[in-house]
Order: C-alpha cells, then structure tokens, then sequence
C-alpha cells in the first residue's frame, strides 16, 4: 500500500523524484551518449531517472499560471506515459513525429522512446499525466485480454492505434476525470491508493482500447504473443507468476536473451535492488499473505513461496522483516483484536 513519503504526484518537469507532494524540481543537464549492447541502441543521456518498482504509477499536473517547466527537453523513461490537455495546448516530439495536443485532446507515450514537450501558446495552458509501469496493468491472469507491454509493441505502426486522440472521439470517455482521480488518489495517499489508482489506470487503457478496436485494430492476434515477449521489462510479471518455483537468475537472463552480468546490471539500474533480492522481496511478501489470511504451516507456505525448507524462509523473513514468522503472525492477531 502506499506509504508517507510516496512522491507519487509531481509537477511537470519529471526529473528527478522530491519527497514533496508537487516538486518544483528544474531539469537535470544531461551529456548525450549513445550505446549499443545486447541489442539494445537508444541515447543513455537522456534516460530520465525512474523507480518503477516502488513507484509503478505516479501523476502530475503543469500549469503555465504557476510552472515554468516548458519546454520538458528530450528525454526517455522506462514509464509509459499519458498526457491530458485541459486548457490552451502544447507541442509533443515523440519518436520522431510531432503532435500538436490541444484542449481535450490525449497523447500516449509509449515506454523507450524519446519525447519532448513544446509550448505552442501565450494563453493559460494545462495538462495533467500519469506515467506508469505497463506490467502494473492488465496483467490479471485470468483475462483474455492480453497484457499491455504485448498490445503496445503489436500496434506499433498501425494507423488503427493511434498514439494521439482528439477531443471529438474522446469527448464521452472522462479521460481526464480519469486521470485526475489516479492523481487524487496519489496525493491523498489514503488506504488502498494504490489499488484505486490502478483501478482508473486500468479502466483508462480498457477504454483507449476499445476506442483502437473500434477503429480497426487488430488487437486479437497480440493474445499469441503474451506468452513468448519476456525481456528485461517484465520479467518480474515472470518472477511473480512462478516465485514458489526454482529461480535462478542465470535462468532468468537467459529468458531475457542476456548474459548474466548484463543482465544483473540492467535489472538493478531499472527497479532499484538486485534480482536476488527482488525474487526474496515477493516471496517473503506472498509468505505475508499466507501468514495473515490462512492457517497453513511454514512447511507448506515454504514450499508455496519457493524456498527449500522452513528453516530458509525463517531465516530470510527475520533478515527482511527483523521478526519471525510466527511472531509477525501473533502481532498480526493482537492487532486485528484491537478494537
């Protein structure tokens, strides 16, 4: 759930993270470089700092009255990114093109390409964006509906996708309102916020997608793809999905067509922790979940959650947790007893 000093919503410029609600950080300067390696090209330079592990969504606002971010340099993050223009209107270089995104207009930026944002007026502009982690959403398992990072590398291209929705085909979807409440929700950082906010998150990108269907996408034949995309970007919906299994990070590059060192390298770059402590992360965090809502014994939520034995899980939670399990479930019962 979220915490205190979750700094979910921002001000435009995106860079870098404040512990402050809206922080009024100016942009960083920024060499440019470039890299080829693995496969990958794209400009390092311009990688924009980003946490999508702990922060997998975040919102913000820009106002021209009381911001002067504009123009927002090129730049590049591991987020995909959703820009919503209330008032006057901006100029958005992405991926090579330009798109002028006036007042009730929408543009999506996808993951990894570079974009910038232009003022185009005097008068009063604002937008308001979020910017989230695409593994975050439509990645129940049971959906037929194909996880987002698949429809997203599918519909690159197709005239039927358009990135950029004007207000006209818009105007009866609430995009806005929508967006609004993920940054609400942030801000407020209630109980469940983070729930609530990948609720409107996701029921945003349900919407952009029957608005493509309509349009003629063909976004069914992405569904054969789901299974056989994994790379470094989400691997960790990999990870979840077969954590009471034998994970191995070699294993795991060799799944991302890695070797293992580059493969180490980038996953701590991207989210923050080593792949080893990631994959101890979310065991421990689905042997929580057993301790508090079932009565099974450490033995099988061993086994469930992938360790070896019992006395592996005690010894990793005490390490991460600074109790036992059996303490952590005691303090649990005399809490949930608290009137």
């Amino acid at each position: 759930m979220c915490t205190a000093d979750a700094p979910w919503c921002q001000r435009h410029r995106e860079m870098p993270y404040s512990a402050k609600p809206h922080p009024r950080s100016l942009p960083q300067q920024r060499g440019i470089g470039m890299t080829e390696k693995e496969g990958i090209s794209i400009s390092r330079g311009l990688l924009e700092g980003s946490d999508v592990l702990n922060r997998p969504i975040e919102a913000g606002i820009y106002d021209s009255e009381t911001d002067d971010y504009l123009p927002v340099a090129p730049h590049w993050h591991y987020y995909m990114e959703i820009i919503y223009v209330e008032e006057g209107a901006v100029l958005v270089e992405n991926d090579g093109r330009n798109y002028t995104v006036g007042k009730g207009d929408l543009i999506m930026i996808r993951p990894e390409t570079i974009h910038s944002i232009l003022p185009v007026t005097t008068a009063h502009t604002t937008y308001i964006f979020t910017k989230f982690d695409v593994n975050c959403v439509l990645a129940g398992e049971n959906s037929y509906v194909p996880k987002l990072g698949v429809i997203l590398r599918h519909a690159a291209g197709d005239p039927n996708a358009p990135m950029k929705l004007d207000e006209e085909r818009i105007r009866s979807y609430h995009f806005g309102e929508h967006i609004r409440r993920i940054y609400d929700e942030l801000l407020a950082m209630n109980y469940g916020c983070d729930v609530m906010a990948r609720s409107y998150l996701t029921l945003l990108m349900i919407k952009v997608l029957r608005i493509w269907r309509a349009m003629g996408a063909d976004l069914d034949s992405a569904i054969a793809k789901d299974t056989s995309d994994i790379s470094i970007h989400n691997i960790t919906a990999y990870i979840d999905e077969h954590v009471g299994e034998d994970l191995r990070v070699e294993q795991l590059a060799g799944l991302c067509n890695m070797s293992y060192s580059y493969f180490a390298k980038s996953f701590h770059s991207l989210y923050g922790r080593s792949c080893k402590e990631y994959i101890e992360h979310i065991r421990i965090s689905k042997a929580e979940e057993l301790l508090l809502f079932t009565d099974c014994d450490l033995a099988y939520i061993s086994q469930e959650t992938g360790f070896a034995d019992s006395s592996h899980l005690i010894k990793t939670f005490r390490k991460l947790k600074g109790i036992t399990p059996r303490q952590y479930k005691l303090r649990s019962q005399k809490s949930a007893l608290r009137p």
